[in-house]
């Protein structure tokens, strides 16, 4: 391994979530064995990743590329300080996921109605009551809360997104104990300058609370993104090891920044990650042999620099 290979020593820190195991493969035709998205999440843990978005608590029958939940959190390695994120959208998914026994609990609350009903069954406003019944019923698990504000740079069913919107969502997700928000670009419609728009209004109505940002890059504007994003303080990104991805209520979705391709921008840039950029490349390879396609990312084709 090459001595910068997770980052230059000294570097100012940023930590990638990789959402790989979950947002990466919900849309996949193929859909992976339990085995299979195990020895993934074990992988990327040993390349570096410290969170990861192993799981997602919904109906398999919805989303069967999400089935065996339960399984998978059994089976993954828990003596490596990783931090394993199970997604909840409800009660019932809330109530599984703390029974698996997930690190932490991410609750996806769009910030618009015609996506809000297609994906999740109930209007923005219901969603956040249920939020509220999900945070209460934390109280005392030590399980942490992070919410994701999905569709926040725009909505494939309802358009344009406005700021006030995003940042009224905000608020209510305030009102919780989540200690981490994050903007999620769910159609990857967002271009830099909504990025700092919109980090800053949801820092004006959260104080205190981590931001961290979920790009998608359909019109490939989701590294300018992200480097937008850390030039406004952002120090937390999700990514998907191959650039795989995409919600399957979403149409025409495709794939989130690749984690190996976003290490190699922020490495370069001077920032430090802790996760290995060749065998995240290889693990992005990996993907791409087991879904029986080339992963979009570049870096596993063209390699770092210097060689």
């Amino acid at each position: 391994m090459a001595a910068d290979d997770r980052g230059p020593e000294g570097g100012e820190h940023v930590e990638i979530v990789e959402v790989g195991p979950r947002d990466g493969l919900q849309n996949e035709s193929t859909v992976l064995s339990v085995e299979d998205r195990i020895r993934l999440i074990d992988q990327a843990v040993s390349a570096g990743v410290r969170r990861i978005e192993a799981v997602s608590f919904v109906n398999p029958k919805r989303v069967p590329q999400m089935a065996g939940a339960e399984e998978i959190m059994a089976g993954v390695d828990r003596g490596a300080g990783a931090s394993f994120i199970g997604l909840a959208l409800n009660r019932r998914g809330l109530d599984r996921a703390l029974e698996a026994g997930v690190s932490e609990i991410n609750v996806a609350v769009p910030a618009t109605d015609g996506f809000s009903v297609r994906n999740q069954g109930a209007t923005v406003d219901e969603m956040l009551d249920s939020l509220a019944d999900m945070d209460r019923a934390l109280e005392g698990t030590g399980v942490p809360l992070s919410v994701t504000i999905s569709t926040a740079f725009g909505c494939p069913f309802d358009g344009e997104v406005s700021t006030e919107r995003v940042r009224e969502v905000a608020r209510r997700v305030a009102d919780t104990s989540a200690v981490e928000i994050a903007l999620a670009d769910t159609i990857g419609v967002g271009v830099p300058f909504q990025v700092r728009e919109l980090t800053r209004a949801v820092g004006e109505v959260a104080p205190g609370r981590t931001l961290r940002c979920h790009f998608h890059n359909t019109r490939n504007t989701g590294y300018a993104n992200a480097l937008a994003a850390v030039e406004e303080g952002v120090r937390v990104l999700d990514s998907s090891l191959g650039g795989f991805g995409g919600c399957p209520f979403a149409p025409a979705a495709t794939g989130n920044i690749a984690t190996e391709d976003l290490l190699y921008l922020l490495h370069r840039s001077g920032m430090r990650t802790g996760i290995g950029l060749s065998e995240a490349a290889a693990l992005g390879d990996w993907m791409g042999e087991r879904l029986g396609k080339t992963p979009p990312a570049y870096l596993g084709r063209a390699g770092g620099f210097p060689a």
